[in-house]
């Protein structure tokens, strides 16, 4: 019979414990399961967190820097904006400064209200002369005694002083600590928290200081407030030079009109003195010359009579000698005869007849008048004038005096073989201008200032062998003036000369 096994059911105790068992194991397993998702959630959650930490730290800065440009950039707003208005008001003040040469009033526009619009409380400007005393020009927020008191405060200060009117630098406030540790009562000493002082500039260098300040404790100098002053300080400067050397013209051009008023009455007293002279000597001469005539015309009668043998026939010698008086009697005439024109002409009591001429005609005419002593000297004469040239009004027998002696001098100062030549041409101002040039001798520089003198001659050998009066000249260059001409003369040594001389056109 085969073994029989002994088996037992389990227990419904033993199951459920079982089962239990294997819940247990199962919560276990989705516990660990849940602790693991949740501690890598609690990372992710702590990466999470520290990403976040750090982002709202990033805008904290962010908001910081956010805030403090913004804090900047008010104050650079206000500072453009304190520039915009100073430099506007700056405009205005130095366009009212330039309008003025009056020291005096160049200081007295530095009022309140304009020290006020450029940003400030209080001003000073303190000016020396040229012992170097300090005078105080102008003063904005104090008293007379008070600026009087700061101004020899501060010229007191050999390193103040030296900064600004000897090294041309401006010091402010800012500065203190550098440029006045001397001083530190100065800030209290002017009543002011802050301040800018600049030189005031000359081309020789600083005349003086310009000095403005505020009085509120809130508010600082800045490089804009410096440029503001160092501007204003040399606009007047410069307003100050412009005034003195206006002064100085000024009083230059006073002393010079004096100076002209009294040579203006010399000289007025000169020509009237000069007139006198003039009308004497015309007297004088027109007087003499009448005198002369009488006696003379008795000389030359007496001489012709005598050398045409009316009383008798003379012995040569005798006859030669009446002929020498007859013709120095002519000479005389003709010495008499040019004085008295001159003195004619000079006095207006010549009446010219003015009529329209013709040059070229004229010319001609006495071309063929002067041919015999020409041909003598094989003396070429050239008559260059275009064709059409206007007729000049003058009157005949005059400007055929002044053709008949420049030619005739043309005629004695020309070698043999020489050349003379007339020419005329259109001028400016409805004139016509003529020359009369030769190839003669010429004349030197020094004499050419003389020559139109009355009696002058040049000293060479020609008037040495030829006798005159030297009128010649003087006459011609008063006919010309008369007819409201130009006379002039151009030579150059053993290269000839030139007569020129202007006549008013035919209208």
């Amino acid at each position: 019979m085969p073994p029989t096994s002994t088996f037992s059911a389990p227990t419904g105790l033993e199951v459920f414990i079982s089962y239990i068992g294997m819940v247990g194991m199962v919560a276990v397993i989705v516990l660990v399961i849940i602790l693991v998702f949740k501690m890598e959630r609690i990372r992710e959650l702590q990466a999470e967190r520290n990403k976040l930490k750090r982002a709202f730290e990033e805008l904290d800065g962010q908001a910081k820097l956010i805030v403090q440009t913004d804090v900047e950039l008010h104050k650079t707003q206000e500072e453009l904006d304190k520039k915009i208005s100073g430099l506007v008001t700056l405009q205005k003040l130095s366009r009212l400064i330039s309008t003025t040469l009056d020291e005096e009033e160049i200081f007295k526009k530095l009022d309140e209200k304009h020290i006020t619009e450029l940003g400030f409380d209080r001003a000073l400007v303190f000016c020396h002369d040229e012992a170097k005393n300090y005078q105080c020009k102008a003063a904005v927020g104090y008293s007379g005694e008070e600026a009087e008191r700061i101004m020899k405060l501060m010229t007191g200060m050999p390193l103040l002083m030296d900064i600004v009117m000897k090294q041309h630098k401006i010091v402010s406030s800012m500065d203190m600590d550098r440029a006045a540790k001397e001083t530190p009562h100065l800030l209290s000493m002017l009543g002011l928290s802050s301040f800018v002082c600049a030189p005031m500039m000359q081309k020789e260098g600083a005349i003086g200081l310009l000095l403005l300040g505020s009085e509120s404790p809130y508010t600082r100098m800045t490089e804009g407030d410096k440029d503001i002053v160092y501007i204003l300080a040399t606009q007047i400067g410069q307003t100050l030079e412009n005034a003195k050397l206006f002064e100085g013209t000024w009083r230059a051009q006073q002393e010079l009109e004096n100076k002209i008023q009294i040579r203006t009455r010399e000289l007025s007293a000169a020509l009237e003195e000069i007139k006198v002279i003039s009308k004497r000597k015309s007297d004088f001469i027109n007087a003499v010359s009448h005198e002369l005539r009488t006696p003379l015309t008795s000389i030359k009668g007496y001489a012709s009579i005598l050398a045409a043998g009316k009383l008798g026939e003379l012995p040569p010698a005798a006859k030669e000698r009446v002929e020498k008086i007859n013709k120095h009697s002519d000479n005389l005439s003709d010495l008499i005869n040019g004085l008295l024109d001159i003195s004619r002409i000079e006095s207006g009591r010549v009446e010219m007849k003015m009529e329209p001429l013709d040059i070229l005609a004229m010319a001609q005419s006495l071309a063929d008048m002067l041919a015999p002593p020409m041909k003598d000297k094989n003396v070429e004469f050239v008559i260059n004038m275009p064709e059409g040239l206007p007729q000049v009004k003058a009157d005949k027998g005059q400007l055929e005096r002044v053709f008949i002696n420049l030619i005739g001098n043309a005629i004695k100062f020309t070698p043999p073989g020489g050349r003379i030549t007339v020419s005329a041409r259109p001028a400016e101002n409805a004139m016509v201008q003529v020359g009369v040039s030769d190839t003669g001798i010429g004349i030197s520089e020094h004499d050419l200032k003389k020559l139109g003198e009355e009696f002058f001659r040049v000293d060479n050998d020609v008037n040495a062998k030829v006798k005159g009066t030297g009128l010649g000249l003087s006459l011609v260059k008063r006919i010309i003036e008369a007819h409201k001409g130009v006379f002039s003369i151009s030579s150059q040594l053993n290269h000839g000369s030139t007569f020129s001389f202007t006549l008013p056109q035919s209208q």
